[in-house]
């Protein structure tokens, strides 16, 4: 780590000579690195991976400083709305519909322009650092509720309880709502697509064309030219990089939004 210091010095004293943007993400890591390994022993890997690399907790701490250092807007859509009247009051980057009366509620549904997100391959890293909530600002306020707890269903799931006086004042939703259901399964759709495209052109493009060598290894006992290989291997660059169109479509496809039902109710007792 004193090594990996000096690293980022010289990074940081590179990017103040050529007017670029520095984003410190060593000091970041180490805090939350000596924060677990204060806990104890068994917490020396809480970024998994192995010792050298990061596996994917503590690439998504890295991701994070990223992020912020580049000004990534925390904020992703907010709602409020009025149970009394069965109103919208405010809406931001969201559009609220058919408000109704609900079983001493509310409901509407709610068509999102943004959705929250967070890897769930790395939420173990989420006890030390809480990026989700950092990085997502999903909210929901509702006024004109009775006293008393309530219920917040997404497509007649529950997700979260709150007082009606913390709905009053406004929740930040985003870490229920990425457990399960309409606004977690989207995000899925898009990681998945984004994967698939991504694991593609690494295993079939970049490995299996642009990496392969111009020679065939001598154990195949091929007769073939170093220039009909490069022939081929042009080929088949041209052949593979024709699907990654099929592949980016699919992930304009995963980020096409859908409204879905939200409901705040009494809770049961």
């Amino acid at each position: 780590n004193q090594v990996l210091e000096k690293f980022s010095d010289g990074v940081k004293a590179t990017a103040a000579k050529n007017g670029g943007l520095f984003v410190d993400q060593f000091h970041p890591y180490l805090t939350v690195l000596d924060k677990a390994r204060a806990a104890g022993p068994k917490y020396d890997r809480i970024t998994a991976g192995d010792a050298v690399h990061p596996g994917p907790p503590g690439q998504a701490l890295m991701a994070a400083s990223i992020l912020k250092g580049l000004g990534f807007p925390r904020f992703v859509s907010s709602v409020e709305i009025d149970a009394a009247t069965s109103k919208v009051v405010a809406a931001k980057n969201c559009q609220p519909t058919n408000v109704a009366a609900k079983d001493g509620g509310v409901a509407f549904d709610r068509l999102d322009a943004a959705l929250p997100f967070f890897p769930p391959e790395a939420e173990s890293i989420l006890r030390w650092a809480p990026l989700l909530e950092e990085l997502n600002d999903y909210g929901l306020k509702v006024t004109g509720l009775k006293a008393g707890k309530y219920e917040i269903r997404l497509g007649g799931k529950k997700v979260a309880e709150h007082s009606a006086d913390d709905l009053a004042r406004g929740v930040n939703l985003a870490a229920p709502v990425l457990a399960a259901g309409p606004v977690a399964d989207p995000g899925k759709a898009v990681k998945a697509a984004i994967e698939a495209k991504n694991r593609f052109h690494h295993d079939r493009i970049f490995r299996g064309v642009v990496l392969a060598g111009l020679s065939a290894p001598d154990w195949l006992d091929l007769k073939i030219t170093p220039a009909e290989i490069e022939t081929q291997r042009q080929a088949a660059y041209k052949s593979r990089m024709a699907k990654m169109p099929e592949l980016d479509a699919e992930v304009r496809k995963s980020l096409e939004m859908k409204s879905h039902r939200v409901e705040i109710v009494p809770a049961a007792n």
